[in-house]
């Protein structure tokens, strides 16, 4: 999955919070549809399909079920991103959902920078 080589994780962990969040944002979102397109679904589907895989509030309850099982430094990632002073939110999702979201993603994009591939696996693929 990598594209890049790792960044040193002290580096990783001085970067902003939204920063990590929009590296989160695309990590979780071209995960969601490689897997989708292991099928003969219509690119109409698909595109719903992910959608609906990457929306605030779907990334809100999958946060429910992930925050027992972070480390204490994914755990201070997802808790600087649900903290992040955002000026806007996504259409029809609530503020709670999307800081939840943005905590989430926060984690995908430390791990993605940092290296962590096992980790960033093990997590993507607890998603329900």
């Amino acid at each position: 999955m990598p594209l890049l080589p790792p960044l040193d994780e002290r580096d990783v962990l001085q970067l902003g919070a939204l920063t990590l969040a929009f590296v989160g944002d695309a990590v979780h979102s071209l995960y969601v549809r490689g897997v989708l397109a292991n099928g003969t679904l219509k690119p109409l589907v698909l595109h719903k399909m992910a959608s609906d895989k990457v929306r605030a509030a779907s990334q809100a309850a999958w946060a429910e079920q992930l925050l027992s099982k972070l480390t204490e430094t994914e755990l201070s990632v997802y808790h600087r991103g649900r903290n992040a002073n955002v000026h806007h939110k996504a259409k029809n999702q609530t503020s709670a959902d999307y800081r939840k979201a943005t905590g989430v993603e926060a984690v995908l994009g430390y791990l993605y920078l940092s290296g962590q591939e096992e980790r960033l696996k093990q997590i993507l693929e607890e998603q329900p």
